[in-house]
């Protein structure tokens, strides 16, 4: 997956969300502003070439006020970009919100 096609895509908000991410989205509190502004310093993360129904990455991205957000993202249809899922990662969980901590 291409990191700057995906910033490019994030930043225009050339994206769709999957009904889980949606979900997500509502729960977490998280605006399309920030979605857009985490895609500016969006960096992968993650890469997961043989996920289940497409290859997906984790991408970590920060918003206006420095609020860490983690995306997985894929394409869909039409070369669209889809947040599968999105959510703040937490110290407890993440080392500099990059590296999984183990558990």
């Amino acid at each position: 997956m291409d990191i700057e096609d995906i910033q490019r895509k994030l930043v225009a908000g050339q994206f769709e969300v999957s009904l889980h991410g949606l979900k997500r989205i509502v729960e977490r509190n998280i605006s399309e502003n920030e979605i857009r502004r985490a895609g500016q310093s969006a960096e992968m993360i993650e890469d997961y070439p043989d996920d289940k129904y497409s290859p997906s990455c984790l991408v970590l991205g920060f918003t206006e006020d420095n609020r860490p957000l983690h995306l997985q993202v894929c394409y869909s249809s039409a070369d669209m970009l889809k947040i599968v899922t999105i959510y703040e990662p937490t110290e407890e969980d993440w080392m500099d919100f990059r590296i999984r901590r183990s558990k």
